[in-house]
């Protein structure tokens, strides 16, 4: 497992902050967004970082989708503050920025010479993550996504040396965000669960940890995963329908730490890989675009996936005792589309804004993730790029089936 060195996770939990930094470092640069900077609970943890003996510099004009200009402003902006350990304080975004500053700030360089995996050289300025919603999972993983819109894409730094040194998980800091929001974010630890579950277990090697960043599945990541589809299946819905579902909102936080737990270990896949040049193209959210390409990813993978689906099914409580594998993977498959539907998630790529002449410079450009596309549990080439494509651009997942009824459960 790769992971934090201290994880806090409750409500209330954010009042530990400034113990937590204290014993960090004094001088702490703070990575968050306008809307959040303005927040009352932001102003309190400022006050017990304060308290701690800690002095702050707060950057919050975090973009989302963290453009390489936003990273370039707030290293400039801090330099000469000089800071020795960094928080990320938000949404995906805000923690991604926080890493990727913290290796700037300790290696110099250029955010170019990082891309990729086991780029970072060495330790990084100690980093504390603090998200306030509940998805992305960066607070407990080895990996920051950038957008390089010189190039066009969206591109990976991954290094264990990112991984926050302590995350601190309050679910009461999710309370005021929105449904939208909390649909896209829910959906997108949903994603990393079941990419994380179904990525391929590699074969035992001494050097596969140092040669990979991400390792495939395996038991231990297999356990954070089957939590985390269980625990965001119960809540999603729960918390899309009503933000001050204090229950929901706990629940929906725990899937979405334990997802990133599982994916940072293990790795995600196809619908990652898929969703970087669909995102640059639609300039839609992360969260949305891997959601809604999730069940046609799952679609092409389930000759490979069956049993694993069929395994979650059961822990969600599809089927019957005497529902056959196929029956229970097929529901599985059907049921995550039917969450995702009840919460707003486009249900095919041209709801999501791709134009339908831009489809094969996503099959094309999806192949350029290499770290992903080797996680997938069933081979990737073009040809599988494009049906899966066009099947997601269409909302057909019938176009994917492999002389299978995709109404299986009426056989049942």
């Amino acid at each position: 497992m790769r992971l934090p060195r201290s994880v806090l996770f409750g409500a209330g939990q954010r009042r530990a902050i400034g113990s937590v930094t204290a014993s960090l470092g004094r001088r702490a640069l703070i990575c968050t967004d306008a809307r959040l900077s303005a927040d009352p609970a932001f102003r309190t943890m400022l006050a017990d970082l304060a308290a701690a003996g800690v002095e702050t510099h707060v950057y919050d004009q975090t973009q989302p989708d963290l453009p390489i200009e936003s990273i370039l402003e707030c290293v400039a902006r801090v330099s000469d503050f000089a800071p020795d350990v960094v928080l990320g304080i938000g949404g995906g975004s805000c923690m991604d920025l926080s890493k990727v500053v913290a290796v700037l700030l300790a290696h110099g360089g250029q955010i170019s010479d990082y891309y990729g995996e086991f780029k970072v050289p060495g330790p990084v300025l100690p980093l504390v993550a603090v998200p306030t919603t509940a998805g992305t999972g960066s607070e407990v993983t080895p990996v920051a996504v950038v957008a390089d819109k010189e190039r066009g894409i969206k591109i990976g730094i991954a290094s264990p040396h990112l991984i926050p040194v302590a995350a601190i998980c309050d679910p009461e800091l999710t309370t005021t965000c929105p449904p939208a929001l909390t649909a896209c974010s829910g959906a997108d630890a949903m994603t990393h669960a079941v990419e994380a579950f179904t990525t391929l277990a590699r074969p035992i090697d001494a050097m596969l940890t140092q040669e990979h960043v991400f390792v495939g599945k395996n038991a231990l990541s297999d356990h954070f995963a089957r939590l985390a589809v269980k625990s965001i299946w119960d809540s999603l819905k729960p918390a899309y329908d009503d933000g001050s579902n204090a229950a929901a909102r706990e629940e929906l936080m725990l899937g979405a730490l334990a997802a990133g737990c599982a994916f940072g270990t293990a790795g995600t896949a196809a619908a990652h890989a898929l969703q970087y040049p669909v995102g640059n193209l639609t300039h839609t959210a992360h969260g949305d675009g891997v959601a809604t390409l999730l069940p046609f990813v799952m679609q092409f993978n389930r000759p490979a996936c069956t049993p694993a689906f069929a395994e979650l099914a059961r822990i969600v409580g599809l089927g019957t005792p005497e529902s056959s594998e196929e029956i229970l993977s097929q529901l599985f498959i059907d049921g995550i589309a039917a969450l995702f539907a009840s919460v707003g998630i486009p249900k095919s790529l041209e709801q999501l804004g791709l134009a339908e002449d831009q489809q094969e410079f996503v099959a094309e450009n999806s192949l350029l993730a290499g770290r992903l596309i080797k996680n997938n549990p069933r081979p990737l080439d073009l040809d599988a790029m494009r049906r899966i494509t066009r099947a997601a651009f269409a909302g057909d997942r019938e176009r994917l089936l492999d002389g299978v009824n995709l109404n299986l459960q009426k056989a049942d």
